[in-house]
């Protein structure tokens, strides 16, 4: 079993920074990825950033350029930096952990970004 927490997000101005955390825990030997996607009300979850276990990334075209994502500084830990946040990226952010046989996913996390 896989835990998957998320911390950080909250309310910025546009144009503003948030960063998002996320840890993994439980009884795992590696996990192959882990990604952020997001879900806006009334609209289908995106896929925002995937980190994967030999350290590529990978992000969606919005927000290329702007959002980073990394390792954090402990094991199975890692971060989304978004900056020049848009209103329009207000939505609920969660993290998913790859295991090869399954993913886990996060509870949610939401930012809301006023204009």
């Amino acid at each position: 079993q896989v835990q998957v927490v998320e911390s950080g997000g909250g309310l910025v101005q546009a144009g503003g920074s948030l960063r998002l955390f996320c840890a993994a825990s439980g009884s795992f030997l590696m996990l192959s990825a882990m990604d952020w996607y997001r879900q806006a009300p009334g609209k289908q979850r995106e896929l925002v950033a995937i980190l994967t276990s030999s350290n590529m990334t990978n992000y969606a075209d919005s927000v290329k350029g702007r959002f980073t994502i990394a390792r954090g500084g402990a094991k199975n830990t890692m971060y989304l930096q978004m900056n020049s946040l848009k209103p329009e990226e207000t939505a609920v952010y969660y993290c998913k952990a790859e295991r090869p046989d399954r993913d886990y996913w996060g509870q949610g996390n939401q930012v809301t970004v006023s204009s």
